[in-house]
C-alpha cells in the first residue's frame, strides 16, 4: 500500500481525521516508502508523527497516559511531564502560543491560560517524539468531537450563551459534583443564580484563583482579588477552571429545571439543597463546621 493508502485505512478506522494529511505528512518526512507491513495495536489518541513513527518502526510501543477529569492545565503539564513525554515549560509555551486550527479557538485571550478546559480529559497513548504541540492538538481533537457529538453550540445558543460560556459552567459542574445525578441540579443552580444576578460563591473558583490544590476554603481566601472569585465578582469567570468531561458538557447544556439557589456539600459527597438563605444556613450549621 502506498502512504495514501495506509492514510485511507487509518481514516476508515477512525484513526486519522484525514488520510490524505497522514499521507502527506509521511511523504514530507521521506517515509512513505518505508511504512511496514504488520499487525499493530493502534489507538485514536495517536498523532499522526506517533502514528507514523510506530509504522516505520514495526513497533507498538507508546505511553499511555490518564487525565482526569477536572484536570486543570497545571496538572495535565504535571502528568506529560511525569511520563517523560514533554517539560512543563515546552507545554505551556505550546498553550501559549501554539497555533491549533480549531474554530472555538478563534478569540481567546492569549497567555498561559488560553486552552485551560479545551484539553479533554480522557486516556491517550503519545510517544516522546511527538512533542507538545502534537499531543495537545490529540487533546483539542477529542474535545471537538465531544463538541460535534453533543451539540454543544447549538444546545449552548439556545440557552443564550456560547461555547466557551458553556465550558466554563461545565468546568464549575466538575469540580464541585461528587455524585453523577447530581451534576444536572448544580448546573440548574449556577443559572438560576446567574439569571438573579447573585454571585455564585463557588468555592472551587476561589481554589482557582489561589491556584491551591484543596477540597476546602477557609474564609480569609474568600478576600483573593481575582476575576475567579466568585465570592467577589458577580457572573461567569472569564472561562474555565479545569477540563470537564462528558457528563459535566452535558449537564451544563442540560441542567435540571429546580429552584434551588444554594447548596451544602454533606460528608457523604452529595449536597443539601436549599431555595432560601435562612434553610441554606440551617443545613450549613447541619453539615458544615468550619
Amino acid at each position: 500500500m502506498t502512504a495514501y493508502g495506509i492514510g485511507e485505512l487509518l481514516e476508515s478506522k477512525g484513526l486519522v481525521r484525514n488520510g490524505e494529511v497522514f499521507g502527506w505528512y509521511a511523504r514530507l518526512r521521506g517515509v512513505d516508502g518505508r511504512l511496514q507491513a504488520g499487525d499493530y495495536v493502534l489507538h485514536p489518541g495517536l498523532s499522526v508523527p506517533a502514528l507514523t513513527a510506530i509504522l516505520v518502526e514495526g513497533r507498538s510501543t507508546f505511553y499511555r497516559v490518564t487525565i482526569p477529569e477536572g484536570a486543570t492545565l497545571a496538572e495535565i503539564a504535571g502528568y506529560l511531564a511525569a511520563a517523560g513525554l514533554v517539560t512543563k515549560e515546552e507545554f505551556f509555551r505550546e498553550v501559549a502560543g501554539g497555533t491549533f486550527s480549531y474554530d472555538f479557538l478563534a478569540g481567546l485571550p492569549p497567555g498561559p491560560r488560553r486552552l485551560e478546559g479545551y484539553l479533554f480529559p480522557d486516556t491517550y497513548y503519545f510517544t516522546p517524539r511527538d512533542g507538545a504541540h502534537a499531543i495537545i492538538d490529540a487533546m483539542l481533537r477529542r474535545f471537538a468531537a465531544e463538541v460535534e457529538s453533543l451539540d454543544l453550540k447549538a444546545r449552548a445558543a439556545r440557552r443564550g450563551l456560547d461555547l466557551h460560556q458553556v465550558l466554563t459552567v461545565a468546568s464549575m459542574v466538575e469540580k464541585e459534583a461528587r455524585v453523577a445525578h447530581e451534576r444536572p441540579v448544580i448546573a440548574g443552580v449556577i443559572y438560576n443564580r446567574l439569571a438573579r444576578g447573585m454571585p455564585l460563591q463557588i468555592d472551587a473558583t476561589v481554589i482557582y484563583a489561589l491556584g491551591v490544590n484543596r477540597g476546602r476554603v477557609d474564609y480569609s481566601d474568600l478576600e483573593v482579588v481575582s476575576p475567579y472569585n466568585t465570592y467577589r465578582v458577580t457572573g461567569l469567570p472569564p472561562g474555565p477552571i479545569g477540563a470537564p468531561g462528558r457528563a459535566s458538557l452535558l449537564a451544563a447544556v442540560a441542567p435540571a429545571a429546580t429552584p434551588y439557589l444554594y447548596y451544602v456539600a454533606r460528608s457523604d459527597g452529595t449536597h443539601a439543597f436549599a431555595t432560601t438563605l435562612e434553610e441554606h444556613n440551617r443545613y450549613k450549621n447541619q453539615y458544615q463546621r468550619r
